[in-house]
């Protein structure tokens, strides 16, 4: 059986190493934070001294980070994965980042001996718990192949959309749709309410129609209710969608409602929001 490395243990990379250590494989994490192994090498984990050593130690190395400098700086970094990738290993960077750092860590590990692919997912909190995060690849297609056992356990699809690039594309694509609904569903339900419609009414109505959707079901409870449990932290949502009008100016496609989401996920940054869940946003909606 492969052995796994697993890089990042935050909201989304600890749940996503704990489905691998339940369903039986062996794996070896490594965290900035070192606290945040403890409790997967409670589960069987074992814990690696950096990057560098987890990848020379793995059949596959897996990557989740917060945003493009991370992934960077956990590549090219002293005791970085490239001091360890090589002889055929693989490594799997499952961030959301832009398709320009996914081809320059694919070239590095190339040039080391190793295979590279990019997986981000489509998923939240809870699918990253529940084990059914959708993966969108791209690179190398045996590593892909050879990984999908892993996959499987971490996710319910996974997608090979062909060269490295492509899956941060998609990714890219899906989150800029997911914050200009975001935004969309947050004014419509301000704007009801303050002309006297029940917000529950409110979701009912939508959720009986066309825009019945999972993410207006889960979110809208908690827009309500004014709370937000932090399940995708409202900065990494702007830091998608800042990344996606990246890619329209690259390919001179007009983006204007990414534009206006993007603007109001910043001004929720400003007002100190960040590390709230991205449903937070309705703060400055409302």
């Amino acid at each position: 059986m492969a052995k796994y490395g697993f890089l990042g243990l935050g909201i989304m990379g600890g749940p996503m190493a704990a489905n691998l250590l339940r369903a039986g494989f062996e794996v070896t994490v490594w965290n900035r934070n070192p606290e945040r192994c403890a409790s997967l090498v409670a589960l069987g984990a074992r814990q690696g001294q950096n990057p560098a050593a987890v990848a020379a130690a793995c059949d596959i190395t897996f990557a989740m980070l917060s945003d493009p400098i991370a992934s960077m700086e956990v590549c090219f970094g002293v005791e970085g994965v490239l001091a360890g990738i090589g002889g055929g290993r693989g490594y799997i960077d499952v961030s959301t980042v832009d398709d320009h750092t996914a081809r320059r860590i694919a070239a590095a590990v190339g040039e080391r001996g190793g295979r590279f692919l990019e997986a981000p997912v489509s998923g939240t909190r809870k699918p990253a718990e529940d084990g059914t995060l959708i993966f969108l690849a791209g690179g190398d297609q045996s590593l892909f192949d050879e990984a999908l056992p892993a996959l499987a356990v971490m996710g319910k699809k996974s997608h090979y959309l062909g060269a490295v690039g492509q899956g941060a594309r998609m990714k890219l694509v899906v989150n800029m749709i997911m914050g200009g609904m975001m935004t969309a569903f947050c004014e419509g339900l301000a704007l009801g309410r303050k002309a006297g419609l029940a917000g529950e009414r409110i979701l009912e109505v939508l959720d009986e129609g066309a825009l019945a959707n999972p993410m207006f079901r889960v979110k809208g409870p908690m827009l309500l209710q004014e709370e937000y449990p932090v399940s995708f932290p409202l900065k990494y949502m702007q830091k998608d969608l800042r990344l996606a009008l990246l890619l329209g100016d690259e390919l001179r496609q007009p983006l204007p409602g990414g534009a206006i989401a993007n603007e109001t996920f910043k001004r929720a940054g400003a007002a100190g929001l960040g590390d709230d869940d991205l449903t937070a946003v309705f703060e400055v909606v409302k």
